[in-house]
């Protein structure tokens, strides 16, 4: 069971059904756009022209928002976004349709964050004033949707994303256009999502389904969230620089022969974080594998190093990990690859330069299926992340999560 706090949830389900202004007022709806004098603009019909949210404005998610396609959301620098609390079908997000873009470009200075309504963070603010960082479940998170290839069940070229109920429209994810753009995202902060939507079925902090590698992502975290902190279904999109902080399963789970790349990343996992890496393989004909590189792994009791499965396949290269050993001790912690995907190693599935600082004196407990013959035991790292990207805006980096 992921970890939930129901007072801050009841909270949050106060705030969305009762938004107020400073005056005291009923807060004013809106269907999206940038007119709205009022402090905050409750949005609760999709996006389906082109529109702006300026970062003079709290933007509150009113419901599952769809960005359609031909339409393009531009969020400003520094603006504030959060989610109203729900669940099942009445979970909110916002969602980034097949042929919708979404123009988030924050900077070094100004992120944009994205979380709860009970958050009382503000524009200009890193850290939250109220919500420690490992609160999550108190709404959706941000769903990405393309036309890039992914190798799906029957081969059939198209599905649902996981997340969304299978009704909506805007939920199908994939296709044949490699290069396809849904937009550009740089430093944004996604903060205490996972909402429910039934059994086992949770939204990760960012979703990417189909996504092309005409997209920009870049500079992102994600703090807190119940699900996964970063998914991939297929896709060929490259994501530089993420930090995953407190992800309630997974930090960065792979599925569906995602063909990109995350270069320069940070996993820090909390009590509840199931894996580190979760790596999926195809589930049509159609094989891709992708690439991992320079990343940095603070492990947590409870977590393990990687779990490779079901024909898994890429590259992974450069990541070092620490903090595992009291997980070691129990049966947790280690790195491996299952019947279906051992065959692959050296092949389709090839690990270069990983390191760990761990009291183990034997690799082979925690690096299984030949993978230890790729792994070094260091009392300092040569290999791994820079940190330097995440500074100024990051809250993992502004108090050091990662050490």
């Amino acid at each position: 069971m992921k970890k939930f706090n129901s007072f801050l949830f009841a909270v949050a389900l106060v705030s969305s059904s009762l938004v107020f202004n400073a005056c005291g007022e009923d807060e004013p709806t809106d269907n999206g756009g940038s007119n709205n004098t009022s402090s905050e603009v409750v949005v609760t019909e999709n996006i389906k022209a082109n529109t702006t949210w300026t970062k003079d404005k709290t933007w509150i998610l009113g419901g599952r928002i769809a960005v359609e396609s031909g339409a393009t959301l531009t969020i400003e620098a520094g603006t504030v976004v959060k989610g109203q609390a729900g669940t099942g079908a009445n979970a909110t997000a916002l969602i980034i349709a097949r042929g919708g873009k979404l123009d988030a470009q924050g900077t070094a200075s100004a992120p944009i964050i994205f979380t709860s309504v009970a958050d009382e963070i503000k524009s200009g603010m890193i850290e939250s004033p109220n919500l420690a960082p490992d609160f999550n479940g108190l709404w959706g998170g941000i769903i990405v949707l393309g036309k890039a290839p992914s190798s799906l069940k029957a081969d059939v070229p198209e599905t649902n994303i996981e997340g969304i109920p299978v009704t909506d429209p805007n939920g199908l994810y994939g296709g044949n256009d490699a290069s396809d753009n849904s937009g550009v995202i740089k430093y944004i902060s996604i903060r205490h999502g996972g909402a429910n939507i039934g059994e086992g079925n949770e939204i990760n902090g960012l979703t990417l389904g189909g996504v092309g590698n005409g997209t920009v992502i870049e500079n992102v975290e994600v703090i807190a969230n119940q699900d996964d902190g970063i998914e991939w279904f297929g896709g060929s999109v490259n994501v530089k620089n993420a930090v995953v902080w407190n992800a309630g399963d997974d930090a960065i789970d792979t599925d569906q022969a995602w063909s990109g790349t995350l270069d320069n990343f940070i996993v820090i996992c909390g009590d509840e974080t199931d894996h580190a890496l979760e790596i999926d393989g195809p589930e049509g004909s159609a094989n891709a594998g992708h690439n991992l590189i320079n990343g940095w792994v603070k492990g947590d009791a409870a977590s393990e190093l990687g779990d490779f499965r079901s024909n898994a396949q890429g590259s992974f290269k450069n990541i070092y990990f620490f903090n595992f050993d009291a997980g070691m001790k129990d049966g947790r912690g280690d790195l491996s690859l299952d019947a279906a995907t051992v065959g692959n190693y050296g092949s389709s599935l090839t690990f270069d330069k990983l390191e760990i600082t761990t009291d183990s004196s034997n690799l082979s407990k925690i690096f299984k299926g030949g993978t230890v013959a790729n792994a070094t035991k260091v009392t300092a790292p040569t290999v791994g992340a820079s940190t330097a990207p995440f500074a100024g805006w990051s809250w993992a980096a502004k108090v050091e999560a990662y050490k």
